[in-house]
This record gives structure tokens, C-alpha cells and sequence, in this order.
């Protein structure tokens, strides 16, 4: 059954423009699914991202939401349904502490106080900063303040996750954990998640890529068919995977891999298998 569905939308800033931002964006979203939105800056990517949360007004198309359609009368209800976590989690907080920020969400919900306390120490748990609850978010690392966001959505109980470019400002350290905690959380909460990225290792998470070109889905692919051919990644216009880049280079100098495409983890899984025998 289809969580999101998103038919024929088209969003422009300007409305003296020509150019349409979004030019006829069409997909659907099934429940628990994971899908990834890659194109180059400018694409439309983080914009689908923004009309899907009702924080665009005035689009063409239809929005729907758990089978209701997304209306000006309905926005704040169905918002419930979502919990979106931007590139900047700076801009995200307005607590004065960790444990204020995460509760922010449910004052707003008028959430009792006795369910907030715990809904608020449970999602700080998950995410491993309970021991940061009286903090305050401006001394956390970047990591820290991604947990924190996190925590923030996992106190709201949204059906619907979207990651707009949520890893960006990490180093490669911070992208993969917090990766890990997403899959985590995705999978005891069983929430859909829609992640706006231009990471493709983040994307290679995902149980389907679209890729977005001047404000229209170009490819829908899952990732082991997206990221197989390192040329057709480069004639839409996107970088490969690191694995990708080195499958085809260990192919060159003469190694017999498995067809298609693997991740890091899988490709050095494959690897550590391979030297057993």
C-alpha cells in the first residue's frame, strides 16, 4: 500500500519564470519502503522535499499522504505524519537544552507530560545521547547534533522520514553512523523514509534511486542497477560509487568479481570470503 504517492507536480519560485523548479514530478511511495531522490544541485530534489511537507504552497499536481490529499485545511495534520531532518541541524533547534529540544515536538502536540518524559528519554536512548540530555546542542559535535534531530523525530512517531541531505556537513566517520542509526530506527519503528541526497553511498542504502534533472525524474532504478555501469552514471550526469570506481578498476587488472554492483561492505564481505577459500 502507497504511503506517498506524488502525481504530476509542477512548482515554480518565481511565477514570472518560464522554467518550472518541479516539471511534472510523478512517484509513489510504498509503506516501510526507503527511497532515494539524487540528482545534481538545482534538480528539484530538496523542493519535492519541501511540497511533500507542505512547506511550499501553491504547486500544481496532487499530494497525497497516507491516501488523503495534502490541502491547505489539512497541512498541519498530515505534517504529523512526517518528520524531516535538514542538511543544518542548527536550524533545527530551539531548546535550550538537548532534552528541551527533543520535547519541543510533543509540547507543540500537547503530549502529557508523564508520556513526554519518556518519550523523550527513549528516543535519546536509541540514538546514544542520553548522557547529553542536559547539554546544550550548540557544544555537540555536528554527529551529535544529527543524533539529537533524530531523537526529535523519533519522539513524534511519524509514519514518514525524509533525510534532506541529513549527512552532508559530516565527515565520513559521523555520515556512516548516523546511516547506521537510520536503518536502525527505520527498522524498529518501521517508518518509510524518502532521503534527499546527493551521496550515493548514502543512496545505495535505499530500496529504490530516482535521479532528478531539471525539475523531472529522469531514472527509477533499484541501486544495484543504477550503480552497475559506471558510464551510464556518468551520462546522467552523476559520480559513482567509490565501490563502483573500484569494481571496475579490480575488473581491469584482471580480478573475476561477482556481476553487477556491491557496496563497500558487501564488496569487502566478498573479499574476506574470497581469501578464506
Amino acid at each position: 500500500m502507497c504511503i506517498l504517492e506524488v502525481r504530476n507536480v509542477r512548482f515554480k519560485y518565481d511565477k514570472e519564470s518560464e522554467k518550472n523548479t518541479l516539471d511534472g514530478v510523478s512517484f509513489a511511495v510504498a509503506r516501510g519502503e526507503w527511497v532515494s531522490i539524487v540528482g545534481k544541485n538545482g534538480s528539484g530534489k530538496s523542493t519535492t522535499a519541501r511540497v511533500i511537507d507542505g512547506l511550499m504552497e501553491h504547486f500544481d499536481g496532487e499530494v497525497r499522504i497516507d491516501g488523503e490529499l495534502l490541502a491547505a485545511d489539512n497541512v498541519w495534520t498530515l505534517r504529523r505524519k512526517i518528520g524531516m531532518v535538514f542538511q543544518n541541524p542548527d536550524n533545527q533547534f530551539v531548546g535550550s537544552t538537548v532534552e528541551d529540544d527533543v520535547a519541543f515536538g510533543l509540547e507543540n502536540q500537547g503530549i502529557a507530560r508523564d508520556e513526554m518524559i519518556r518519550r523523550v528519554d527513549e528516543a535519546l536512548e536509541f540514538v546514544g545521547m542520553q548522557a547529553f540530555k542536559t547539554r546544550e546542542p550548540a557544544r555537540l559535535s555536528g554527529g551529535q547534533k544529527q543524533r539529537v534531530a533524530l531523537a526529535g523525530i523519533i519522539a513524534l512517531r511519524p509514519e514518514i522520514m525524509i533525510l534532506d541531505e541529513a549527512t552532508s556537513m559530516l565527515d565520513p566517520t559521523g555520515r556512516a553512523e548516523i546511516m547506521r542509526v537510520i536503518r536502525e530506527v527505520k527498522k524498529k519503528f518501521n517508518l518509510t523514509v524518502l532521503s534527499i541526497t546527493h551521496d550515493l553511498e548514502e543512496a545505495a542504502s535505499a530500496d529504490r534511486i530516482f535521479v532528478m534533472a531539471d525539475g523531472k525524474i529522469i531514472r527509477e532504478a533499484a541501486p544495484a542497477a543504477l550503480f552497475a555501469s559506471t558510464d551510464d552514471m556518468i551520462e546522467i550526469g552523476l559520480d559513482a560509487p567509490f565501490s563502483s570506481n573500484l569494481m571496475r578498476d579490480l575488473r581491469a587488472a584482471g580480478f573475476s568479481l561477482p556481476a553487477g554492483y556491491l557496496t563497500e561492505e558487501e564488496l569487502i564481505e566478498w573479499w574476506v570470503a574470497r581469501d578464506s577459500i
